[in-house]
């Protein structure tokens, strides 16, 4: 519990170590829970499980093996596929589980997904079918941050799916840092009927929120003001969902504040999207709070962790597309340094602030802004580094 961010993205933390720690208190208590990961705990940093509970293994164990037993809980195996079989078999028991993964690699699983999401759907038109427990996935390594595995390892095309069916039985959520992630754990292990697919890097991000602003947004809809970072009366509205993508937007906003002191931005952040909608399957943001938070006419300038056009179709909504402009992954990819990888699909905080400056009429920051992105460009290639952190 964190009742007070001092200075809001100052402190860094892992939301992937956070959850590796709530994961471990759920084993601690819950002797039924399993995790199931294709051998990739460790390097999506869950690994403090290891510590509490061992690794399931039939054979022979080497001295260089980590903790293995025959009744372990922890369930490593190379295909998604198996493990997705065996996670929804023990949900079917009533008992809980989460499944890992890199975020490339979960859509291997969508014709099993699907298929369930259509279970649940049919079981609860039986009146003797008992709630079972969600179908909670952690999706990490995300597209945004794949330093040496490349384009290979870059696709949030899950996101779109769950969006996109109409059953209305799929949570993707978004947390923009450690303690979001916290409340995302919570709010994953009370669901019951339906799919959750939480998105977050594994490398330390800022702090941005405190304990009550994450379940706050929960609660309301899916979305909140970050008053940190915001004006009142804005010109502007700024929105992100996605832990990365939120981050960029909050230095764009540095940016043009700097550049252009007169316009008055607002920052939106948004932690969950549901079928056609801002928020959760149960708590979606009604069309009277959404005028509340983004005005009713004000310009929409909105970054993505997804395909922008996801985000996009669900912003649509809610309001008219002349007020959009949506950035998000274009599948540029590359093995290439993380600010490269926002800079190739527009998504970076110049990026934004070039929109910006373009309305204002500001051609000389627009000159500005695409020669920082020129000499990032240029260093990176040269030196495997980025010059904005």
């Amino acid at each position: 519990m964190i009742d007070k961010v001092e200075i809001p993205g100052k402190e860094m933390f892992s939301p992937a170590k956070r959850i590796g720690e709530l994961l471990t208190e759920q084993f601690k208590k819950d002797p039924h829970f399993y995790f199931f990961s294709p051998d990739e705990t460790t390097s999506n940093k869950f690994d403090k499980i290891f510590e509490v509970e061992k690794r399931a293994w039939g054979l022979e164990q080497q001295p260089w093996d980590l903790p293995e037993s025959k009744g372990g809980r922890i369930v490593e195996m190379l295909s998604e596929n198996v493990l997705f079989s065996v996670m929804t078999g023990h949900l079917m028991n009533g008992e809980q589980a989460m499944m890992g993964s890199y975020e490339a690699f979960f859509p291997v699983i969508t014709s099993q997904l699907l298929q369930q999401i259509k279970f649940i759907k049919q079981s609860r038109m039986v009146a003797w079918r008992r709630f079972l427990p969600a179908i909670n996935l952690l999706s990490t390594s995300t597209c945004w941050r794949q330093d040496h595995n490349g384009f290979t390892h870059q696709s949030p095309a899950l996101i779109s799916t769950l969006l996109s069916v109409p059953s209305n039985l799929a949570n993707c959520i978004f947390p923009i840092d450690d303690v979001a992630a916290e409340e995302a754990f919570y709010f994953m292990m009370e669901s019951k009927n339906v799919v959750n697919l939480t998105t977050f890097d594994k490398n330390d991000r800022p702090r941005y929120i405190d304990s009550n602003h994450a379940n706050f947004e929960f609660v309301n809809g899916g979305a909140s003001v970050y008053d940190f970072i915001s004006d009142d009366n804005p010109d502007f509205i700024f929105t992100a969902a996605g832990d990365i993508v939120a981050h960029e937007t909050i230095e764009a906003i540095r940016i043009i504040k700097e550049d252009m002191p007169d316009v008055k931005i607002r920052f939106v952040g948004v932690n969950s999207l549901s079928y056609r909608a801002i928020g959760t399957t149960k708590n979606k943001l009604s069309k009277e709070r959404f005028l509340e938070l983004f005005t009713p006419d004000k310009p929409i300038l909105a970054n993505f962790h997804g395909y922008p056009e996801t985000f996009e179709n669900i912003l649509e909504n809610y309001t008219e597309r002349r007020r959009l402009r949506v950035h998000g992954f274009n599948e540029e990819g590359s093995t290439t340094t993380p600010f490269e990888m926002l800079r190739r699909n527009m998504a970076s905080r110049y990026d934004l602030a070039i929109d910006i400056a373009k309305v204002k009429n500001r051609k000389d920051l627009v000159l500005k802004y695409e020669d920082i992105l020129r000499q990032n460009h240029a260093h990176a290639v040269q030196y495997g580094e980025d010059l904005i952190k």
